[in-house]
Formats: structure tokens, sequence, C-alpha cells
């Protein structure tokens, strides 16, 4: 009961915080939370994922924790206005309005004033101790994400520091001739599903109307793991779908495009805003695509042809990474499919 009424206590005082009169422009996929960068240095490693209660009132995780060491720089995820700074339910915290959403730190002492009008990466505070993460020995700083009073799945940009190799003098010749092979290979896989993408009824859905948005077999589940690129744990918040690069991506229901963009860590990745599904608001994203051919704005059905599966991003071979929101919270897709 404490820990609830610290929770409420928590969310009323940052609620009240937010300086209406500072709005910035968040760049972020319509309807969906956007992508944060890191708030410590290095490659975050995420030690209690995001939990949000069934019900508002209820206990739960409604942020995540990033295992940093005491004393070490907190860094600002994204362009936005400090609008508050002091200690809440004994612990200090700070807040930065983005315009359309607001991250909190906590236990964080800020090292710059309320109003300060602050940039990615720049440091604002110092992680102080007595947050429990879950794990002996090892501290962190919480980081929340809000949308009015809506608690959102924090999601983080990766950065990775590649070593230097040499390469032989024909590498880049090597280089674009198997890039060459592999488009055109790609082109004729997804030339051949179009065409045989015919207008009728949409391919065999699952109890909640959802199609697989791939025909491959799943090869990692939405949860913890340890990243096969970065090497550190972390959430992995889709599910991975193992098929042929150029192999055709399907939608997964009805719906809307909202965005196709390319990212550093996801590669080529597309959202389709569903709308209503079953009385829930739906978002899916569709990454490390090699090619989309629906555009921002187009109206696809379920199981339309979207695009060609590919590895683009940070991937270690061709699969779909199959993202989904729900009521604008990450879910595991597991559970709609």
């Amino acid at each position: 009961m404490r820990m609830l009424w610290r929770g409420l206590l928590v969310g009323l005082v940052l609620l009240v915080a937010v300086d209406a009169g500072a709005r910035l422009a968040v760049a972020a996929p319509e309807g969906t939370p956007g992508e944060l960068g890191p708030p410590v240095r290095g490659a975050p490693e995420i030690v209690r994922p995001f939990d949000p209660p069934a019900q508002r009132w209820q206990s739960g995780h409604r942020g995540v924790d990033v295992a940093a060491a005491v004393g070490s720089d907190i860094l600002a995820t994204g362009d936005g206005v400090v609008s508050f700074v002091g200690r809440i339910a004994g612990r200090q915290v700070l807040v930065v309005d983005h315009g359309e959403v607001r991250t909190t730190y906590e236990p964080v002492t800020a090292t710059v004033p309320r109003g300060t009008r602050v940039r990615a990466g720049q440091v604002v505070g110092r992680l102080d101790a007595g947050h429990d993460c879950g794990q002996a020995a090892v501290a962190c700083v919480h980081i929340g994400l809000r949308r009015g009073e809506t608690y959102l799945a924090p999601r983080f940009a990766e950065a990775v520091t590649e070593p230097i190799r040499l390469l032989p003098t024909n590498a880049a010749a090597q280089i674009k001739q198997r890039s060459r092979e592999r488009e055109e290979a790609a082109a004729a896989a997804l030339a051949t599903a179009l065409a045989s993408d015919a207008p009728g009824p949409p391919p065999a859905s699952s109890a909640t109307g959802l199609v697989r948005p791939a025909s491959g077999p799943v090869t990692s589940r939405f949860g913890m793991r340890r990243h096969p690129v970065l090497g550190v744990w972390k959430l992995h918040d889709g599910m991975d779908f193992g098929l042929p690069c150029g192999a055709p991506l399907r939608a997964a229901a009805p719906g809307r495009v909202t965005q196709a963009s390319f990212n550093a860590g996801y590669g080529n990745r597309l959202f389709i805003d569903h709308g209503t599904v079953q009385g829930r608001r739906m978002i899916s994203s569709y990454n490390h695509a090699s090619r989309y051919v629906v555009g921002v704005g187009q109206q696809v059905s379920a199981g339309q042809v979207i695009g060609s599966n590919g590895t683009t991003g940070y991937s270690t071979g061709c699969h779909l990474h199959f993202m989904l929101w729900v009521d604008g919270q990450l879910v595991d897709p597991q559970r709609w499919l």
C-alpha cells in the first residue's frame, strides 16, 4: 500500500510540474511513443523493463530501469525544457518536457535549473543511490515517459562503436556487386508476391483478427535477452520472424501507413495505425526491411504485401522484427497473433 501511495503521489506531482508554456516539437511516429536517446553514456542496459499495470490505480513498473554507477552523468534523452526539479517521496526527480511527451529521471540530482532548454545528450544531472532495480549490487536510473496521463514504453536509440578493420583494395567493388545481386533477387521475389496479391478475402487470421506479418518461423520472442550485436542484456521489444531476404511482408490488420523511415538500429521501418481492434487502439511496426511498396497515408488491408524482408540496421541476418502497441503501450505480439 505504501508503494501504491508513493506511485500515486509521484504521478500527481509530475503532472502538476509540467510547464505548459514550454512546448517543443518532437519527431515521433504518429500515435507512437517515438525513440529516445540514451540516458547514460554508452549503450543503455535495461535491468528492469516496462511493465505497466492493467488498471491505472494498480501497482506496476511504469518506466524502465537503466544500469548506471552512482554519481554517473545522466543525459537528456531528447531536446526539451526542464519543467521540474525537486524532491518527491524522498528522492530527487527531474522532468524534461519535450512537447508531445515528457521524460522523468529519478533518483537524480539535477545539474541544470528549472526552465533550462536542453539538447539530446546534454548532461542534466548525476545519479543518486537508493533506487531498487531488482538486482543486487546494481545501481540504476528510472526513466519514465508520459503523454498526458498515459505512461508509454521508453525505447532508446543505440550507439555502437565498430572496430577498425583493413579491407582489400577490391572490397568496394565486391560490396557493390553483392548489393546489386541482393537487390535484384529481392525485387524479383517482391514482384512475384505482388503479382499473386490479388484482391479477395484476407489470409486466415487469429482469434484477435490479426494475420501473421510473415510466413517464416518465430526465431526470437518478446522479452529480455542478450542483444546479438551489442552484447548487452536488454529488452527484445518485438517478435522476430526468420525468412529469406526479399520475402514478402504483410500488414497484420487493415489500417493506414503513418511513417516509413530509416533508423540506425531498426533499419528500414514502417508504422501502420490500425485504429480500433477489439475495442483497443493498435499500431504495428515492421523493421529491418529491404524496401516497402506502400507509402505514408496509404490505406492497406489485412494480409496485403507492404514490402520485402531484409537485414537493414542492427541485424545479424534476414528477418522481420515485428512490434505492436496496444493503447499506447508496447506489448508482446504473441498475445495477439
